[in-house]
């Protein structure tokens, strides 16, 4: 990475990110923003200096303005109840986007930020945020963690964009807190206009705006669809039906001086209509019967895309959204009466409640037994299946037999397929059993992750089946990944815990400071890898966050003090490969590479 390192389809109440409007670059001129309504915006420059040439803030940086800010964009919000609350960003994979999240009420004591984002966009992500990132990207370097909010709290929010391009954004919230209080997460008193805070609507609600005032002349209607505001023929009453979306002005005309100009946001989204759906009678077995199959009746023609299906055992609860039933295998017997909720996936204000249908689940029977049987060499035969057999069902292996059990003689995989018939209706239950000649894995890779003294160890071995890991004397563990591995040298061992052996290979794990402060304190004044001179002919090469070759190091080499041809280099974050030579004299490079450091001064 050249820099520290980003739901569901946004409303995008002006069309796109194309479309966006001009904010405030200043927190003193902050963009209010009232409960959940989409946010749409853009940047073009930076105003005044919010950080009084401060070097850096939270996480944030200068950048080639020679200030923290390059293209700017302030927001505020209160919050109106306590829980869990996070935002995404969206904009262009192309742009590099930071942001950091203030709790203060006054722009004059911002603090340092709760929430601070400089990670570049090399990987190309569609957006970053606090809590998690709605494409379920769960590696990405663009979102920091969920905040635990009180009612009451101001917060500013600064998005900076360090592109030379900028196709603008948009910011949605998330979290608990929105299902709680959907209405009042976040406080709306704190934008005060004539016209009143942003109204998402569904399109079949009539939005009427109201700009009476009293001792006015005249009113003046303005509409802005994304190209810039242009003027309603006709609309010169306190009153205006608002039939599409878009942004709305008002200029009300007062007899001598001092007019008012007020804007309100209207952004509709489509009401959905749920057609009518079969009866269902299935039996309880998780291949057959889904309720996402229920879906495509459910919406007709309409998108998925659009809407979002989900499934009550209330009407109330259908009503309410509450309590939705998981999409997954239904296996509660008897019948059910299930209420179909259809949701705008823009606006769930926006939703249908008026289909049923009933499903009805008869049970289907009970296998249980082991899906695996390991014969070790000196075994030639073992019994597999239902020991004892249930006198209602009926068996049938995929070899022929039709007892519940059978012994098995060489390797495969076998199937038992048990059928129970009552009422006219058979539901039939089939699991499948592996039968392995155990043999002792060999290990063919070892993954070193991240550098750093917690290192991730991970092994790779060429045979499929579970086997039990340990590293050096520490304790047996069935997952093949070891946390926070010191560096040196170390003993993995992998176990066939059928009791048929072990292997065993010694890897060499290396590590490396996160930061250091080369100011000629003793301490921490040169940054180096631990533990590269057990690797052959190890090389070190160190750039900035532009790429560009800062140092190259050795086994020999005692590390980087922080300057480049004598100059020393700021404070910033740096990145780093490590190559060596395999036993064949092969050069390689560390999996492990563009990892990053920081400098301090």
């Amino acid at each position: 990475m050249s820099r520290l390192g980003a739901i569901l389809s946004f409303l995008f109440v002006l069309g796109g990110f194309s479309l966006h409007g001009q904010v405030y670059p200043d927190c003193s001129n902050a963009v209010p923003i009232c409960n959940n309504t989409p946010v749409n915006g853009g940047t073009v420059g930076y105003g005044v200096d919010d950080f009084n040439n401060a070097e850096e803030s939270g996480c944030l940086r200068r950048t080639m303005s020679g200030f923290l800010e390059t293209n700017s964009a302030w927001y505020r919000f209160r919050t109106g109840a306590s829980g869990q609350l996070g935002f995404n960003i969206g904009f262009d994979v192309s742009e590099d986007w930071d942001f950091a999240l203030y709790k203060a009420s006054d722009c004059n004591a911002l603090g340092e930020p709760v929430r601070c984002n400089f990670f570049d966009n090399a990987d190309a992500n569609s957006f970053m945020g606090v809590g998690v990132d709605p494409t379920g990207d769960e590696d990405t370097f663009l979102y920091e963690d969920w905040l635990q909010v009180e009612a009451g709290e101001d917060y500013y929010l600064l998005l900076n964009n360090f592109s030379n391009t900028n196709s603008g954004f948009s910011i949605q919230f998330s979290g608990d807190i929105f299902i709680t209080n959907p209405y009042d997460a976040l406080d709306c008193s704190i934008i005060n206009n004539l016209l009143g805070p942003p109204i998402s609507a569904c399109d079949t609600d009539n939005i009427v705006l109201d700009a009476t005032t009293v001792g006015a002349v005249t009113y003046e209607w303005f509409l802005d669809i994304g190209t810039g505001f242009s003027r309603i023929p006709g609309e010169n009453g306190p009153t205006l039906a608002v039939a599409v979306s878009a942004l709305y002005r008002v200029v009300v005309v007062m007899p001598t001086s001092g007019n008012i100009i007020s804007e309100a946001q209207v952004a509709y989204s489509p009401s959905p209509i749920t057609n009518s759906l079969n009866n269902e009678v299935v039996c309880s077995d998780d291949s057959v019967f889904s309720l996402a199959l229920k879906d495509v009746e459910a919406l007709g023609g309409q998108s998925p895309d659009d809407f979002r299906i989900s499934y009550h055992l209330s009407l109330t609860d259908a009503m309410n959204g509450a309590r939705a039933m998981s999409k997954d295998v239904i296996d509660v017997l008897g019948t059910h009466v299930i209420y179909v909720r259809t949701t705008s996936i823009e606006n769930s204000s926006c939703f249908d409640v008026s289909e049923q249908f009933t499903l009805e689940v008869i049970e289907e029977p009970v296998l249980n037994f082991p899906n695996e049987l390991f014969l070790c060499a000196n075994e030639t035969s073992g019994f597999i299946g239902q020991i004892i057999p249930n006198t209602n069902y009926s068996y049938l292996w995929n070899t022929g037999e039709t007892t519940s059990s059978i012994e098995v003689f060489q390797e495969g995989v076998y199937t038992l397929t048990a059928t129970q018939t009552s009422n006219g209706v058979s539901c039939s239950n089939t699991e499948s059993i592996t039968v392995v000649i155990s043999e002792l894995p060999r290990i063919t890779d070892v993954h070193i992750d991240d550098l750093q003294s917690n290192n991730v160890v991970t092994v790779t071995i060429d045979l499929e089946g579970e086997y039990e890991y340990q590293l050096d004397d520490g304790e047996i563990q069935l997952s093949n990944k070891f946390q926070n591995v010191l560096p040196g040298t170390h003993s993995l061992t992998v176990i066939d815990p059928r009791g048929c052996g072990a292997v065993t290979e010694e890897i060499v794990v290396v590590g490396f400071d996160k930061f250091f402060t080369p100011n000629a304190d003793g301490f921490s004044d040169i940054w180096h890898i631990d533990g590269i001179y057990i690797l052959q002919n190890p090389q070190v090469y160190i750039y900035d966050r532009y790429g560009k070759l800062i140092k190259h190091l050795n086994a020999n080499s005692v590390g980087w003090d922080g300057t480049y041809n004598g100059v020393e280099l700021p404070s910033s974050d740096y990145w780093f490969k490590l190559t060596y030579e395999d036993e064949n004299g092969q050069s390689r490079t560390a999996k492990y590479i563009n990892n990053h450091f920081s400098l301090k001064r």
